[in-house]
């Protein structure tokens, strides 16, 4: 009787809370000073890593940073030796990353630093505005967890009417989506290489890698008991790849690496890219969907961030069955997944929740 009891007051508070739709930022507002046991999280395994051994090993790990500045300029001169030599150690900077930690950071990445400043200005500007004008945009998943964090997402940015996205963000997200859109297509033009296919454009056309991208925008409030809650649940990500900007003065994005968490740095002017559960499916293994998450900070500083998920959408998520690609998987090498529409594995991996568990698993064959 005491569990449902004390399932019954955990429903009431999560009503009680998405009632205000407020958010996270709504409590801080209100001068909260403690973390109301909503937002609890239990701690991680992982978190104790001076018991592990390969969890303590790991904590050394730095995640790569890799210059983009000359991939244009080398794709356009590989007939030039230098040019062409430069290329082949980019290719290979993107393929030790893609297939140790999962995770890297791009910089010269094309993207205006002016872009990338209003686009998390945007993000600050909307979640600072009173709670009056965020409310019609609330939003939770009832499936999940709550963590410390507010979130407004856009489902396809490409498609979404400008009027339909809060005000702050009507003027900078068509032109940031439309530039890391550009990004993405150079990024899977060197995963491509990286895997070995046959044209630089296979992920992005024959593939289909390059759809959307959705954009999640996300604001962690600071936090009075960091210790007691997450700002985002430990979890991999259901896309082909995420480009995420982070602001380049609060940390807490973590990669788990070799059985121990690693800091994801801010660095000014860098984008982070990631693999996501579809990429590792496809490459059968060889790329690695790495789970995250984001701790909550404490302080009087608000995180904020971009993420970009290239993943399928529309009439593609339901119709297309994707699997480990045939010009991956010859003999004697047999496919480690079955085929799956993104709309099955994305119903899997939301039914699922952020449990710990990769939805990658579901998928898996028995060899």
């Amino acid at each position: 009787m005491a569990s449902t009891a004390a399932g019954t007051d955990r429903l009431t508070q999560l009503k009680a809370f998405d009632d205000t739709k407020a958010g996270v930022k709504g409590l801080v507002d209100a001068g909260v000073t403690t973390v109301p046991p909503i937002f609890h999280h239990p701690l991680d395994p992982h978190d104790d890593a001076s018991n592990n051994a390969a969890a303590a090993a790991s904590l050394t790990t730095t995640i790569p940073v890799i210059d983009l500045a000359a991939f244009s300029a080398a794709n356009n001169n590989t007939n030039d030796a230098a040019g062409a030599n430069h290329h082949q150690q980019l290719v290979a900077q993107v393929k030790a990353a893609a297939e140790t930690v999962g995770f890297f950071q791009v910089v010269n990445h094309g993207v205006p630093a002016e872009l990338l400043a209003r686009m998390l200005a945007s993000v600050r500007s909307f979640n600072e505005e009173p709670a009056e004008a965020r409310r019609r945009y609330y939003t939770r998943d009832p499936a999940r967890r709550v963590s410390w964090r507010d979130t407004v997402f856009i489902e396809s940015a490409a498609e979404t009417e400008t009027e339909e996205m809060p005000a702050a963000f009507r003027d900078v997200v068509p032109e940031y989506t439309q530039q890391v859109r550009a990004l993405g297509a150079h990024l899977l033009a060197l995963l491509s290489e990286a895997l070995g296919l046959p044209r630089a454009d296979y992920l992005q056309r024959d593939a289909g890698c390059l759809d959307g991208p959705a954009l999640g925008c996300h604001y962690y409030p600071p936090c009075p008991e960091p210790r007691l809650t997450l700002g985002t649940a430990r979890h991999s990500d259901p896309s082909f790849l995420t480009v995420l900007l982070q602001d380049d003065a609060v940390g807490g994005l973590q990669a788990l690496v070799g059985g121990g968490w690693v800091d994801v740095p801010p660095l000014p002017g860098a984008l982070v890219v990631n693999v996501g559960d579809f990429l590792q499916l496809m490459s059968n293994d060889r790329f690695k969907s790495v789970e995250h998450r984001v701790v909550a900070v404490p302080g009087s500083a608000a995180r904020v961030s971009a993420a970009c998920f290239f993943r399928p959408t529309g009439a593609a998520a339901s119709s297309r069955a994707y699997g480990p690609l045939p010009d991956l998987v010859k003999p004697p090498e047999a496919p480690r997944y079955r085929s799956v529409t993104a709309a099955e594995f994305l119903g899997y991996y939301r039914q699922k929740g952020l449990d710990g568990r990769s939805a990658l698993d579901h998928f898996r064959l028995l060899l």
